[in-house]
């Protein structure tokens, strides 16, 4: 199975690193965010992947020019300014009738083959990996007179579910797409006609949406904590 790595965006939250380096392609650690999502799946026997690349396109394509890896690697280039929507739209070509897709800047445990599993059990096309919030600020807890009673650092909001990426797709979905933009038109568009499904993950995911959380990324490499990487034979 295939795995298309949206890796073409600007980046602009990341700015002003990612005006040089497209944003897949900021260190974790010396290794660029793009290849900790590679291993990730690797790690789970996944290892066809679809590079869907644009800004700064030859910083990846330089990268990954002659390097010897187990990997199976095609870039494709969908264009500077094409949308998320786009850039998976722009693959179609070179993906059989299942595949997955996501983010280049997101870690997760999420257990693929568990995931794929899901995809095959309903009606819809497209299945997307669903993770409960975490608030990126801590919240207190007060009484009616106002006393604070305790502080929650960062809580978990499980009555909030949020699109954590790692997709499954059918290549029937592109006889249904609609729009340029993923988040904001393509997925409304196929859940308004029922085709798509959330497989709710309540483990690991964080994203690299700034320098903080690249920060936080390197901790945890140089401390020897991947909570991201699970073996294949455990994700089932």
């Amino acid at each position: 199975m295939k795995v298309i790595i949206l890796c073409g965006g600007k980046g602009t939250r990341a700015y002003p690193f990612t005006e040089y380096l497209p944003k897949p392609m900021l260190p974790v650690d010396g290794t660029p965010i793009l290849v900790q999502v590679m291993r990730l799946f690797a790690a789970q026997g996944i290892h066809d992947f679809v590079l869907s690349v644009g800004h700064r396109k030859e910083v990846i394509e330089d990268y990954f020019h002659g390097k010897r890896t187990e990997w199976n690697i095609e870039i494709v280039d969908t264009g500077p300014e094409t949308n998320t929507g786009g850039r998976i739209l722009g693959c179609r070509d070179v993906v059989g009738e299942t595949f997955m897709a996501t983010y280049a800047d997101g870690l997760s445990n999420v257990p693929l083959a568990k995931l794929v599993d899901f995809h095959r059990t309903h009606a819809g096309l497209v299945t997307i990996t669903t993770v409960p919030l975490r608030s990126q600020y801590g919240t207190l807890v007060t009484d009616e007179s106002g006393r604070v009673l305790s502080f929650r650092e960062k809580p978990v909001l499980r009555e909030h579910w949020i699109n954590a990426g790692f997709f499954v797709l059918d290549r029937a979905i592109f006889d249904h797409w609609e729009g340029d933009d993923l988040e904001r038109e393509v997925l409304p568009k196929l859940a308004g006609k029922g085709l798509v499904y959330g497989y709710r993950h309540d483990g690991f995911f964080k994203s690299m949406d700034s320098y903080k959380d690249q920060i936080e990324f390197e901790q945890l490499v140089r401390s020897g904590t991947l909570p991201w990487m699970i073996p294949s034979e455990t994700s089932r």
